[in-house]
């Protein structure tokens, strides 16, 4: 039998195999953990007054909160690997497979482009990068790199995507600026960026921490869940709990050398950044495993399990009625206004305290819309 016709039959086994096991909990946990982080660190009640460990570092380093947008993207990397097995156990074929990721891409590239759009509709003005964009482009790109390249060749272009990012940020000469200036102006990301969405940005005229350039190492983070997901799908108990910990403590401890010559950035989505966030997020998935699957005790993580089903679709929801509370007004007042100065504002003598008391409000109601879709046994296919 030639090697093209094995590999399908390959394919197909280790496909029969993970399906039989049973569905990993945990996954939903973290998922739905990363959902709820995403909305609590976009809805402070007052922008000026938010905690440390609730804001992005000003550049380099890191924080809690940007740790969030990697694990999102590290867990499509795993929730792909275990889909794909599943439909093609059913049935499917490669090519149905890549245009469903295709059509997918293109409904949450849409989404994204709504949400900053929205509501003056201004094509000269509106911000094209975001978000769900990168969630898109990350997701398409990868689900082609999964779909037809073997196991070797995608540890080849994650190793090649993060070596030949550091490699084109430190040695490309930016006009004005030359090679290897990482900030904000003089990077390659931002040069870039200026010269093809000028208008478009984040910042306006000036940057996007969802430009295009960056969006070369974001497809390694989710490189990296894929890579996990293969672990998942053929090992379980004490044998998949450390191997989690051991790609946790290479990831940490790869991350930190190379932040001595490539610093941990998430604006810039620098290489050592990639491995740091993937080495923590394996830390966290084992330890949602541990809890979950190993231990049993689900009861703390179901309102995650409810949000984890539903990610995609609460994250725009959420995201939708947060923008629309600062582009509506009544009697010439931001509904964000209302809410906040006139109820929040008031709670305690802290103004940081119900910023935050806010955001977890926000948080809270969208647990409420999580859990009405799952009673009602309503998934929102984003």
């Amino acid at each position: 039998m030639s090697t093209e016709a094995q590999q399908p039959a390959a394919q197909m086994a280790v496909a029969a195999q993970a399906i039989a096991k049973p569905r990993l909990v945990s996954l939903d946990v973290f998922r739905g953990m990363t959902i709820a982080a995403m909305i609590l660190v976009n809805d402070a009640g007052d922008l000026s007054h938010v905690y440390r460990p609730l804001e992005h570092a000003a550049w380099n380093g890191w924080t809690p909160t940007d740790l969030i947008f990697p694990f999102f993207l590290f867990i499509v990397g795993v929730s792909m690997v275990l889909s794909f097995d599943s439909r093609q156990a059913r049935g499917s074929t490669r090519g149905s497979l890549m245009l469903h990721s295709l059509k997918r891409s293109a409904i949450i590239f849409a989404l994204g482009v709504f949400l900053y759009a929205y509501p003056a509709f201004d094509p000269h003005t509106m911000r094209i990068p975001g978000v769900l964009q990168r969630i898109a482009v990350v997701y398409l790109i990868s689900s082609a790199i999964v779909l037809y390249c073997g196991r070797r060749a995608r540890w080849g272009i994650a190793a090649a995507l993060l070596l030949g990012y550091w490699a084109l940020m430190k040695l490309y000469p930016v006009p004005g600026y030359g090679a290897g200036v990482l900030t904000m102006d003089g990077s390659v990301e931002g040069y870039v960026d200026r010269a093809l969405m000028y208008n478009h940005l984040w910042v306006a005229q000036r940057f996007d921490p969802e430009g295009l350039v960056s969006t070369i190492p974001a497809i390694a983070t989710c490189l990296f869940g894929v890579f996990t997901g293969e672990w998942i799908r053929v090992r379980s108990g004490s044998q998949l709990l450390r191997g989690l910990l051991t790609g946790a403590v290479i990831g940490l401890g790869l991350g930190e050398l190379w932040n001595f010559w490539f610093p941990i950035n998430k604006n810039l989505w620098t290489s050592s950044y990639v491995l740091f966030t993937g080495g923590f997020a394996l830390a966290v998935l084992a330890f949602c495993y541990w809890t979950v699957d190993v231990r049993g005790w689900k009861r703390w993580a179901q309102p995650f399990v409810w949000y984890g089903v539903n990610p995609l679709g609460i994250y725009f929801l959420a995201s939708w009625l947060s923008f629309a509370s600062y582009q509506h007004q009544i009697a010439g007042q931001p509904l964000i206004d209302i809410v906040y100065k006139g109820v929040y504002a008031h709670v305690t003598p802290n103004p940081y305290l119900n910023s935050m008391l806010y955001a977890l409000s926000y948080v809270l109601l969208f647990w409420i819309v999580a859990w009405v879709l799952h009673r009602k046994k309503i998934i929102v296919r984003v």
